[in-house]
């Protein structure tokens, strides 16, 4: 067997260095901008405290929760323990946390301003709040279902108005 000497060529005096201080600047670069990103855009927290079972609802469901609203600082700035509306109808870091939860569960939901009300105040709640929220799921139905209940529940008393709600103008 012959081994062959291949001839290297020195390094250069501190030519190690440089490269090594060239790969941590990239790193503290990259470190940098991710975490620049990340505090702009903002990310919804969910904890599930109790798992509920069945679907989860969908952008064009209705849904039937009890909830508490408060600030960072603690205060309740909302709160109700049967409320019904369009999970499309809320902000947007509340529409993505009703489309995770499942009928029953029980969960903890920190929205950050940006899926919230951003810059803007809304009624007791300050410009560019963070939303926590304890949030039970009870139920959820489509549009399509409430509708059907709606129509159901108007011919049962009698006074059916097809298509529209009663004491509505034009009924």
């Amino acid at each position: 067997m012959s081994v062959t000497a291949v001839p290297l060529r020195p390094i250069a005096k501190g030519s190690l260095t440089k490269l090594w201080v060239g790969v941590a600047a990239l790193v503290l670069a990259a470190g940098g901008l991710a975490y620049a990103g990340s505090a702009s855009v903002g990310a919804l927290e969910f904890e599930v405290v109790q798992e509920g079972t069945g679907p989860s609802p969908t952008a064009s469901d209705v849904v039937l929760v009890s909830y508490v609203g408060k600030l960072d600082d603690g205060k309740v700035f909302d709160e109700n323990p049967q409320a019904a509306f369009p999970v499309d109808g809320v902000v947007p870091g509340f529409s993505q946390a009703l489309q995770k939860m499942k009928k029953g569960g029980r969960y903890k939901v920190v929205i950050p301003p940006s899926l919230g009300y951003g810059a803007k105040a809304a009624g007791p709640i300050p410009a560019n709040s963070t939303l926590h929220f304890d949030v039970h799921l009870l139920d959820f139905k489509s549009q399509e279902e409430i509708q059907r209940m709606q129509q159901q529940m108007q011919m049962m008393q009698g006074g059916a108005h097809p298509g529209g709600i009663p004491g509505q103008p034009g009924q």
